[in-house]
C-alpha cells in the first residue's frame, strides 16, 4: 500500500498528509471563492475527496500535491457549477408570478369562504368532550342522536342533553358576525 492509500484508513497518515498541505488547498481555494465559510466547506471537501480516492491513487497522476489540487479544481469546479446552475434557476423564476392573479383571487375567495368553517372548528375544540363527541357524532358524520349516545356508552336522553347543550353554547359564541378577533379567547394550556 502506498503511503497515500493509508491516509484512507490510518489517522495518522490522514493527519500528516493533512498537516502538511492544508494551507496550500486553502490557498488555491481562497483565490478562487470569496466567501470565507464557503472556501472553508471546499477545502474540507477536497480533504474528503482525497480520503475517497486515495486507494486509486498511482504515481503516474503524479506528485500527490499535484493530485490534491487536481481534487481541488475539481471541487471548486463542482461549486461553480451548483452555483451557476441555482443562479440560472433563480433567474429564470424570478419576476414570473407562480401564482397567475385568477388563482390568486379564488385562493383568496376560498379563504374567506371558509372563516365561519375555521371559526367553527375552533369553537368545538372549546367544547366539553362529551359534548363535542356527540355534536361531531351527529351533526358531521350524519349518525343518529340515540346512535350517538350509544357510541359513547350513555342513555339517548343523556346524548340529546349533551347536543342541546353543544349547540347551545356554539351558537352563543358563533352569533356575534362569525367572529371577531377579539371574540376568540385565549387558548391555555
Amino acid at each position: 500500500m502506498s503511503e497515500l492509500a493509508e491516509i484512507a484508513s490510518s489517522p495518522e497518515a490522514f493527519e500528516r498528509f493533512y498537516r502538511e498541505n492544508v494551507e496550500g488547498v486553502q490557498r488555491f481555494v481562497a483565490r478562487r471563492v470569496d466567501d470565507p465559510y464557503l472556501a472553508a466547506d471546499l477545502t474540507a471537501d477536497v480533504f474528503v475527496a482525497a480520503i475517497e480516492s486515495a486507494g486509486s491513487y498511482t504515481r503516474r497522476r503524479g506528485e500527490p500535491v499535484a493530485w490534491l489540487f487536481g481534487i481541488a479544481r475539481n471541487v471548486v469546479a463542482d461549486e461553480w457549477r451548483r452555483t451557476a446552475k441555482e443562479r440560472r434557476t433563480t433567474e429564470r423564476i424570478r419576476g414570473r408570478d407562480l401564482v397567475a392573479e385568477d388563482d390568486l383571487a379564488a385562493m383568496h375567495e376560498r379563504i374567506d369562504g371558509e372563516s365561519a368553517a375555521r371559526a367553527l372548528y375552533y369553537e368545538l375544540d372549546g367544547l366539553p368532550e362529551g359534548e363535542r363527541a356527540v355534536l361531531e357524532l351527529v351533526a358531521i358524520d350524519g349518525i343518529s342522536v340515540d346512535a350517538a349516545g350509544r357510541a359513547h356508552g350513555i342513555s339517548g336522553v343523556a346524548a340529546r342533553v349533551r347536543l342541546h347543550r353543544a349547540r347551545r353554547r356554539l351558537g352563543d359564541r358563533l352569533r356575534p358576525s362569525v367572529l371577531e378577533p377579539s371574540d376568540i379567547p385565549e387558548v391555555t394550556a
